[in-house]
């Protein structure tokens, strides 16, 4: 794996990152909630960009893996001005982006890909969560957060619990998308598991369904779960990414 780099920020923010040069749309890994780019899917990602010769961006939240700052602080405006100071500090023969985005990530990568524009070559969707702090938190656990409260849920993952700040929770309800159109054109990709416990499988559906985009396709895994790390899973993820990344004839063959 390529050595992490660091970014500093005009407002005092260090953003750690891995990146591998190349020709063509760099792929950005954009990390779920409480996510770092070690990561199964974002690994792989990285090494068939690199094994292509295509660039690809990897990298960690402020507060997050080995950026430093306090986790609590992170909302997804603060995040998302961190994935595009880094497309825009990188040197890139091809300035176009396909963004990846894992679970939160997917949030992100729609808020990225508003700001990027005509810059925007793609998206790619894992169990994409927009939204998720409004219809993924229980109503109670709104009221607790709107009067500043931390709530913390239990992990699947860890055994430490899963805090939402009350920051982040009114960033993320001032950043709503499925209320409206969203206005990206660009071709999108959503893989989403049927089995997935923790984002419903019908907010892709959703998703495509307001992406304005009229190269939108969903990929449901019915033995899917959230992650998507199995084998298998990341094949199919690393294919999706391919077709629009690579030549036909360059694409990631199918497993045998």
């Amino acid at each position: 794996m390529t050595s992490t780099s660091f970014l500093d920020l005009s407002d005092g923010r260090t953003i750690a990152y891995r990146f591998t040069p190349g020709t063509g749309p760099v792929i950005v890994f954009l990390p779920g909630y409480m996510s770092d780019m070690n990561g199964s899917k974002a690994a792989a990602v990285f090494e068939m960009a690199r094994a292509s010769g295509l660039p690809c961006l990897l990298f960690d939240y402020s507060g997050c893996g080995e950026s430093p700052g306090y986790f609590g602080e992170g909302t997804l405006t603060r995040w998302t001005q961190e994935v595009l100071a880094l497309v825009g500090a990188l040197e890139m023969p091809d300035e176009k982006v396909v963004l990846v985005g894992s679970s939160m990530g997917g949030w992100v990568m729609l808020l990225a890909g508003l700001a990027l524009g005509d810059r925007l070559a793609g998206l790619v969707g894992i169990a994409a969560a927009p939204d998720f702090t409004d219809w993924g938190i229980a109503q109670m656990d709104k009221a607790m957060l709107a009067d500043g409260e931390t709530i913390f849920e239990d992990n699947p993952y860890g055994p430490e619990p899963t805090p939402t700040h009350p920051g982040f929770w009114a960033d993320g309800q001032a950043n709503l998308l499925l209320e409206g159109p969203i206005a990206i054109d660009a071709p999108v990709r959503l893989l989403h598991g049927q089995r997935d416990e923790d984002v419903p499988f019908d907010i892709s559906l959703q998703l495509a369904e307001r992406l304005r985009s009229a190269d939108v396709q969903v990929t449901l895994i019915k033995d899917g779960d959230h992650r998507l790390s199995r084998d298998g899973d990341i094949q199919l993820l690393l294919r999706t990414v391919a077709q629009l990344v690579l030549p036909r004839a360059a694409q990631v063959p199918s497993e045998s």
